[in-house]
């Protein structure tokens, strides 16, 4: 079997894109997890099925998210930049490029480029508060956490922290997967900086550890905002550098500034996934 490929990333969280019609139809979950291993396949934390739109569609190309483990995600914010790169770089769209994506569409502005790698503004949509409380108490080994939980286009679980000098790791991998979130969630880990600026780390689900998150960088954001710890704009910083956001009103679309790089292309040859 061989599957062309494009690897992009936005912010070191990496993709592999392929063309819908240029992927196989059988067993995409097998193949997700086989080219996306860092040592036996080509190494990501998810591959993008991608599709142009048809003739008269209000956006210019769709998207399916298989996570690295072979589990599928509504959406992912740094993915979906990645996508509206590749779009732009197979001469789809312009300016201002609309992705459909499983947790609908998506609207996003170049804000530069240089060679490969673009800087978008992309609206990441209103945040929602699940379970009615910005401090709900979640019981996990050792007594409740103080968590916020919100959807974004895809779940979130953020918890505020004093640092990052204990095991959350291991942490983000029991919330994921905790009896709370029968769909499991992705988890971010939030210490305040100053009143614009948080630091983050990521567990995502189906990818485990990642250096960045656009949806993840949302959920916190919306929850420090929420929770008085900065106000908007709000400032990022993830291990692979800062993500910019603003939410200005709790009516208004969180807006995220961040970047997309296409870092390489090639074909992908594997046995027949079974």
């Amino acid at each position: 079997m061989q599957i062309p490929y494009t690897k992009a990333h936005g912010a070191s969280n990496d993709f592999l894109l392929t063309w819908s019609n240029e992927a196989p139809t059988e067993n995409l979950s097998k193949v997700a997890e086989r080219i996306c291993h860092r040592y036996t396949g080509v190494g990501a934390d998810g591959w993008l099925l991608v599709t142009r739109a048809p003739e008269g569609a209000n956006y210019h190309g769709s998207i399916r998210l298989i996570n690295s483990d072979g589990s599928e995600a509504e959406m992912s914010g740094n993915g979906t930049r990645c996508a509206a790169a590749f779009l732009l770089y197979a001469g789809i769209g312009s300016d201002e490029i609309t992705v459909l994506t499983g947790a609908g569409l998506k609207s996003l502005k170049v804000i530069s480029r240089q060679g490969l790698e673009w800087i978008f503004e992309m609206n990441m949509g209103k945040p929602q508060i699940v379970d009615g409380d910005l401090h709900f108490p979640l019981p996990i080994a050792g007594g409740n956490q103080d968590v916020t939980i919100l959807n974004v286009g895809n779940p979130q679980c953020a918890l505020v922290v004093e640092n990052f000098d204990f095991d959350w790791q291991i942490m983000g991998a029991e919330l994921e997967k905790h009896p709370h979130f029968p769909n499991r969630t992705n988890v971010s880990f939030i210490q305040a900086v100053d009143e614009h600026t948080i630091g983050v780390r990521f567990f995502e689900r189906g990818a485990g550890v990642t250096m960045s998150s656009g949806t993840g960088s949302t959920g916190a954001a919306v929850t420090s905002i929420l929770r008085g710890i900065v106000k908007s704009p709000v400032k990022v910083l993830t291990p692979a550098g800062p993500l910019n956001l603003k939410w200005e009103a709790r009516s208004a679309d969180v807006l995220l500034v961040g970047p997309a790089e296409i870092v390489a292309s090639g074909d992908i040859y594997l046995q027949e996934a079974k």
